[in-house]
């Protein structure tokens, strides 16, 4: 376990990253006995700090859910992460890349509660009795620590590599359609890149909101109604560079789209 001051002096360095879109030598080859809790411990400093400076809550991310995903990172548990207001963009935006450290791109689904969720045994049918509408989302990744040799507790740390979120396409409630079968064809500047399936995030993308609200429930907290949680990628990472156009089609749940300049 890290020394309360060292959590301290890297959710600063953390915070400093973001502001200067720089990265941070790894955690772990510098505190090799850091653990997932000292890394939790650091993202709640960071978020902290964040709050006491007026930026507000709009949800949660999970990582690392799909088999996909794991094999991409070499992590094999899910973590998650706090997303921030400011970090969310509409359909259609122009997004600046010089803002981030470094751009990948994921395809997930987004579930807006309306009702407040919480553990211990929080069930993937509270989920969805809870949840008003389920809608597609591209996740932008974005790391403020070096990213060859990352561990779980370097991700963690870093707010589950979590850069902001563009919504789009055609909300549903989750009784008008399968999630389970939704699937996505993730293009490039007009290449397509990427396809996968919803229910590659643990068989169902509800199941990664049940398993955060359970979570939660460890550190004595819960899903609050309102907030927007996103459940896990179910394509690998798809880098971007400055100039890129991004377009996912998710069929019936419609398209997401956006540029990065």
């Amino acid at each position: 376990m890290l020394e309360r001051s060292d959590i301290e002096v890297i959710a600063e360095e953390l915070a400093r990253a973001e502001r200067d879109r720089s990265v941070i030598p790894r955690i772990t080859a510098r505190y090799p006995d850091a653990t997932v809790e000292d890394a939790y411990a650091i993202q709640g400093v960071w978020r902290d700090k964040a709050l006491a400076e007026g930026r507000r809550i709009a949800g949660r991310k999970i990582g690392l859910t799909s088999k996909a995903m794991q094999q991409a990172t070499g992590i094999t548990e899910p973590d998650y992460g706090v997303m921030f207001a400011d970090t969310i963009h509409e359909n259609g935006a122009v997004i600046e890349h010089r803002q981030f450290s470094n751009v990948r791109i994921e395809v997930e689904l987004a579930f807006v509660l309306k009702d407040a969720l919480e553990g211990p045994n929080c069930t993937l049918f509270d989920v969805l009795r809870a949840t008003e509408y389920v809608t597609p989302a591209l996740e932008i990744l974005n790391s403020h620590i070096e990213m060859e040799g990352r561990t779980i507790v370097d991700t963690i740390s870093d707010n589950a590599a979590y850069g902001g979120m563009v919504l789009g396409g055609n909300p549903m409630r989750p009784d008008e359609i399968d999630v389970r079968w939704v699937s996505a064809l993730l293009y490039k500047n007009e290449t397509i890149e990427e396809t996968g399936v919803a229910a590659g995030v643990l068989n169902h993308p509800g199941m990664g909101v049940a398993w955060l609200a359970n979570k939660f429930h460890q550190h004595g907290q819960k899903l609050e109604a309102g907030e927007i949680i996103l459940a896990g990628s179910f394509t690998r990472p798809m880098w971007i560079d400055q100039g890129d156009t991004v377009l996912c089609d998710y069929g019936r749940m419609g398209t997401i789209s956006c540029r990065f300049v």
